[in-house]
């Protein structure tokens, strides 16, 4: 048998061809393909046939287990329940990218590698093959892993179905494997990201507000506390929306107040509330009851993390029947000065507890 070369384009690939590659692997084949480290070999994880065909293709030893790809950074909790803030800074920090993250897996006392690719191909190949991905260097174990499809079938030519040629890996050494089931974690393999590079983004504390739009309330929560912050390098401090569905920009009316505290606003970009901007904070920050309950339906593991902004406002001006920070959108610029007001308070006091 001699392996079958697909030539694809690895920023504009052809999706019928790559439809083709994910049959062969749903139906127990080997697909060689690159990515932006190396090239790999993909598997059907879940096929006990493709999976031992692959060790020996590989000549693996038996003990030493398989890292799987995933096409979307949130799907990685198909793979572990841990909801350990580290493992989603990680995430956002470098993913799609070069980092394997070695995590708690669903079967009790084991672990598994995971990464998200940053490469065209090897994303397109995951989502439509519709199974989990195993997917080593496409090289004998021991041998260099591979930059290009040539240097890939000089070990592989015969052994593998079909791989698919979309030029030289752009980075050319394997992935950075980082333990992240212990406190502190730690690099196994390095490669372009360095332990340097794990501690200084593990070692953040960050600070989520969470608002409906995320163009008023939550940035006005955000630019305050980063103000705060100037010189901590140790504190992250974002915001998002339950609703944001478009990027734009914070309202002309926050801008400006903000503005007249001396805060330049203007560059803000809306972004969406996700389950890896949860899972990555140490502390949320919501506006009303109704964006805590909507973020414990997402995310119920945070439950311990989230808090309403007025929790932190002095008592006589947190009753119950106003815990809400009320929406200015749409009002004059007397309710942005106000709800400022309400909001620097709390932040005040937040900027002392971070």
């Amino acid at each position: 048998m001699k392996t079958e070369i697909i030539k694809l384009d690895p920023q504009f690939p052809d999706l019928r061809l790559i439809a083709r590659c994910a049959k062969v692997i749903r139906s127990g084949g080997l697909v060689g393909f690159p990515t932006e480290t190396v090239y790999g070999i993909a598997a059907d994880y879940s096929n006990p046939a493709a999976m031992e065909r692959l060790r020996t293709v590989k000549k693996r030893d038996k003990d030493k287990p398989f890292s799987v790809l995933v096409a979307q950074a949130g799907l990685i909790a198909n793979y572990t329940p841990s909801s350990d803030p580290k493992i989603y800074k990680l995430i956002d920090a470098f993913w799609p990218g070069p980092l394997t993250l070695v995590v708690p897996a669903l079967e009790d006392g084991k672990t598994i590698g995971v990464r998200m690719p940053d490469h065209p191909i090897a994303l397109k190949l995951v989502q439509e093959s519709q199974c989990t991905i195993a997917s080593p260097s496409a090289n004998y174990e021991g041998n260099d892993p591979p930059k290009t499809c040539t240097e890939a079938l000089k070990d592989l030519d015969g052994q593998i179905d079909m791989i698919i040629d979309g030029g030289t890996s752009r980075i050319g050494i394997g992935s950075s494997v980082v333990d992240v089931t212990k406190e502190k974690p730690a690099i196994l393999r390095e490669g372009v990201i360095t332990q340097k590079d794990i501690d200084r983004v593990t070692g953040k504390k960050t600070v989520l507000f969470v608002c409906t739009g995320n163009s008023c309330r939550s940035v006005m929560a955000e630019y305050l506390l980063k103000s705060k912050m100037q010189g901590r390098e140790d504190v992250e401090v974002i915001s998002a929306g339950t609703g944001v569905y478009l990027r734009s920009t914070a309202s002309s009316e926050t801008i400006a107040v903000l503005k007249e505290e001396g805060i330049d606003a203007a560059a803000h970009i809306a972004r969406p509330v996700n389950t890896v901007l949860l899972k990555k904070s140490d502390l949320i920050i919501v506006m009303t009851r109704a964006h805590r309950d909507q973020v414990l339906e997402r995310v119920p593991a945070v439950e311990k993390r989230v808090y309403m902004l007025k929790e932190f406002s002095s008592p006589a001006s947190n009753g119950q029947s106003n815990i809400d920070v009320p929406d200015p959108i749409g009002q004059p610029r007397g309710a942005y000065q106000v709800c400022l007001r309400d909001i620097k308070e709390a932040v005040n006091k937040i900027a002392g507890l971070v």
